[in-house]
């Protein structure tokens, strides 16, 4: 059983780390408001480049003109995925979640025969995948000496990926991050970003619209919009994880305080139990060699 002495430094031990996750807690609700209004901001832009891609992509149909980033190899033997991450934890399942749901991804392809490369982009992700996936991993793109995500970074990225496809590195890409719902609610999604494929309601939109007329040609301008395209989704796509993150980590630094608050109660309770035994065993010791006198 452990002494009064080590009841009472457990007890200041539990209270300094409340003080430290109630601390994030509140740094965290405060760049949450800030990321998530930058992920808000950035998902009408995405829809509508998708929207316009669709449009031009229809008129452009099975045209030689198309672009290789939207027409593909005519394969699909080698995959890459871009597994976007956190660069820290303290932030619950956040991590885990898109690990998770990536590595299932690459399970159905290697089952399916299929050649995989993994691009991560953040510490915790390479972390994960690199315990059962480490000779598939042919890069870790390290944001952490970014204060804020720019889309400059989005855009090294990018160009990046389209560099390794110039290259005949492979045949699809697919991005993987989280996307925010609320501070409890973070759905891990995948993306395929080449070949450049719309959303069903971004195609929906751009037929339901007027026929335009491209000048120089859909070609040409396609060419130089999909590239554009896969930045401005790769860049929703870390806003998307920066908003969640913050609110995986304020959700689970509450949980912590709540956890420290609740073993503070349990540790005083024992403190006082025991010293409130320790006192009486003082008082009968005291009271017994009076009455032996």
């Amino acid at each position: 059983m452990p002494s009064l002495k080590d009841l009472k430094n457990r007890i200041a031990s539990v209270k300094a780390t409340q003080k430290i996750t109630k601390a994030m807690k509140m740094v965290a609700a405060a760049k949450l408001r800030r990321a998530q209004e930058a992920a808000e901001a950035a998902r009408p832009y995405s829809q509508r480049m998708s929207a316009v891609l669709a449009n031009i992509a229809q008129a452009v149909g099975a045209d030689d003109s198309a672009p290789r980033l939207m027409t593909g190899t005519g394969k699909d033997n080698v995959h890459l995925l871009v597994v976007c991450t956190a660069e820290r934890g303290l932030c619950g399942g956040f991590n885990s979640q898109i690990a998770r749901f990536a590595r299932d991804h690459i399970r159905r392809l290697l089952a399916a025969g299929k050649t995989v490369k993994i691009v991560c982009v953040g510490k915790k992700g390479f972390d994960i995948l690199r315990r059962e996936y480490a000779s598939l991993i042919i890069e870790r793109i390290d944001l952490r000496d970014v204060k804020k995500i720019g889309f400059v970074n989005a855009d090294q990225i990018a160009r990046n990926v389209i560099a390794r496809f110039d290259k005949g590195e492979f045949d699809v890409c697919t991005l993987f991050y989280s996307e925010f719902k609320s501070v409890i609610s973070q759905v891990p999604t995948a993306l395929q970003l080449i070949p450049a494929s719309a959303p069903a309601d971004a195609t929906a939109a751009g037929s339901a619209g007027a026929i335009y007329e491209y000048e120089p040609d859909a070609g040409a301008i396609l060419s130089d919009l999909i590239p554009r395209n896969i930045s401005v989704q790769v860049f929703r796509a870390l806003l998307e994880n920066v908003a969640g993150e913050m609110g995986a980590k304020m959700s689970a630094m509450d949980n912590a305080t709540r956890n420290a608050g609740d073993m503070i109660n349990k540790l005083t309770l024992n403190y006082n139990r025991q010293r409130q035994a320790q006192i009486t065993k003082e008082l009968i010791e005291i009271i017994s060699g009076a009455e032996a006198l």
